[in-house]
């Protein structure tokens, strides 16, 4: 029988993934002080997986299933379940190549989806302090502080992150950034889509696209967007929780411009 989540069940859930975020970057940062003595192999070209991934994400799995065992897990490493009627989408590590290789940008990205929704996100950078937080309905934060999306509409006054995957022709994406490029934006590319998504949603950039992506990567940060006053892509009805799927997400001046620029502005909006 499919489960209801109440607001009962949102508010406990809310709370415990608050302190499972933390946890697992306390751990993300214990591993990456003696990175040296990692295992580390490639799934695919510039795909790093170590075994930090596989450490956190256990310890994330399994204190969600102790705490709520009736919901779904799907974790990058380990799968899992796909029903999104109570479903929790975890990236232990996103922005693994940065991890490896010592670069200090990257985070835990747990989202929890009910009944075919994003409902809660949470996003924790362990190096810089950064904790981002949305609940449907009820706002985005970031260490407390609420989130704010900019309000720029102007392609050449935009930062943009374009990020990069191995799944779509090289030709796809760099004819985008030169779209952009040719329309004045400034752009980088970080190697963290969940921390893109934050910065957008916070204001510190002004549009996070890419032409394919992993739900894991995403959507706790789709939802922070969304909730910080920013427009999304609708990832979910798009099948990106299983097949992966554009995503595109800007500030609502910038959204519909971001979207034409890099090809992606027939995709559905939400």
């Amino acid at each position: 029988m499919t489960q209801k989540i109440d607001e009962t069940g949102l508010a406990a859930r809310y709370h415990a993934m608050v302190g499972i975020a933390l946890a697992a970057g306390d751990l993300q940062r214990r591993y990456f002080a003696d990175r040296s003595q990692l295992a580390t192999r490639f799934k695919g070209p510039q795909d790093y997986l170590t075994e930090a991934d596989g450490a956190v994400e256990r310890g994330v799995v399994a204190a969600l299933k102790a705490a709520f065992p009736g919901d779904g897990v799907l974790g990058e490493e380990g799968g899992g379940s796909h029903d999104p009627a109570a479903l929790w989408v975890i990236d232990p590590i996103d922005g693994t190549a940065n991890f490896a290789n010592g670069i200090g940008h990257f985070c835990i990205s747990i989202a929890f989806v009910a009944e075919g929704r994003e409902a809660l996100g949470a996003i924790y950078d362990p190096i810089r302090g950064d904790m981002f937080l949305a609940k449907a309905g009820f706002g985005a934060t970031c260490n407390g502080r609420p989130m704010k999306t900019t309000t720029i509409a102007d392609p050449a006054r935009a930062q943009v992150e374009l990020g990069w995957s191995t799944r779509r022709p090289m030709a796809a994406y760099t004819g985008a950034l030169e779209k952009l490029v040719a329309a004045g934006a400034s752009f980088r590319r970080a190697g963290s889509g969940a921390l893109g998504l934050a910065y957008v949603a916070d204001g510190r950039s002004d549009g996070y696209a890419e032409l394919h992506i992993n739900s894991w990567d995403c959507l706790a940060g789709l939802l922070m967007v969304r909730e910080a006053g920013g427009r999304t892509n609708d990832f979910l009805g798009l099948g990106g929780l299983v097949d992966g799927a554009p995503v595109l997400a800007a500030g609502p001046g910038l959204y519909d411009a971001i979207g034409r620029l890099v090809g992606l502005d027939d995709v559905p909006s939400l």
